[in-house]
């Protein structure tokens, strides 16, 4: 999914101001590295929604086994008062090493108001660092959202393709299954094995894309009458184990092809990579 984009402060100043859109204690083990050393181990990590759409860890400063620098401080105005502000945290940097991570934030454990709940905790920019681990597991792009879940579902329900007005991918042409994936506030993917595919449409692709959920995705772009739909398929030859299930198997973009499921036509959903136009058609330009 789109990531929301802003800066350490403005993220601060918003989450001071108007608070978190909910927080969840969580006592799995979470340990962050960096440059060869963990800098953070903690059973008392929080998961933080600082938008609608997924989590980030927040650590407890005192979980820390690296010093923060001096940097920024943070301060809030406080509504009706004129030039007073409230001093919320700072933002720092950790150095290990020939190393550094920036933009990392820090709230005061005096916090007070809607980013109470922050107070005393770290965010430390997911990417910043090499890698994170739940317990022993690393973890990809972000947290995994404890209220979402992903099912995988295998079908014998006949899925078509079109692009552009042409088949190029039709589930019965082979006689094998589809796997429907459901994730939680996302449109259901079908996944076709890549025999039910016309091979002469696709085209190789160097995209890459990770989901925390599913795992490194690889993509085939799609031409056809001399036209490049590009990244329109994706596929997972290594899926995570929770959806080993479409191991191999290829998808296409609901929004951006027209599919037929059971001999009915589906409507395109609408989601971050819909490009409809007026009158709700697939629009691949």
């Amino acid at each position: 999914m789109p990531r929301p984009t802003e800066s350490p402060r403005d993220l601060a100043i918003k989450l001071a101001t108007n608070g978190p859109h909910k927080v969840l204690p969580t006592d799995r083990r979470v340990r962050v590295l960096f440059n060869g050393k963990y800098i953070a181990t903690t059973t008392r990590a929080v998961f933080v929604w600082e938008h609608p759409f997924y989590p980030q860890y927040w650590i407890p400063e005192a979980d820390f086994d690296v010093p923060f620098s001096d940097k920024d401080k943070i301060e809030v105005p406080v509504a009706g008062d004129d030039g007073d502000a409230m001093k919320v945290g700072q933002l720092s940097t950790i150095k290990v090493g020939d190393r550094s991570a920036e933009g990392i934030i820090i709230f005061y454990p005096t916090v007070t108001g809607p980013g109470a709940p922050l107070a005393g905790l770290v965010k430390v920019p997911f990417n910043a660092t090499d890698q994170w681990f739940e317990e022993d597991t690393p973890i990809n792009v972000h947290p995994k959202d404890p209220f979402k879940r992903v099912d995988t579902l295998l079908s014998s329900r006949r899925v078509v393709v079109r692009v552009g007005g042409k088949v190029v991918a039709d589930s019965g042409a082979c006689g094998a299954g589809v796997v429907h994936l459901y994730e939680t506030g996302l449109p259901c993917r079908y996944y076709l094995p890549r025999t039910a595919i016309d091979q002469s449409v696709l085209r190789p692709s160097k995209t890459v894309t990770r989901c925390p959920y599913k795992g490194a995705a690889e993509y085939f772009s799609v031409e056809v009458e001399g036209k490049v739909y590009e990244d329109l398929v994706w596929f997972y030859n290594q899926p995570l184990l929770e959806v080993a299930k479409v191991e191999g198997l290829c998808c296409f973009y609901n929004e951006k092809v027209e599919i037929e499921l059971d001999g009915k036509i589906l409507e395109p959903p609408q989601s971050p990579w819909s490009k409809t136009t007026v009158g709700g058609k697939p629009n691949l330009s």
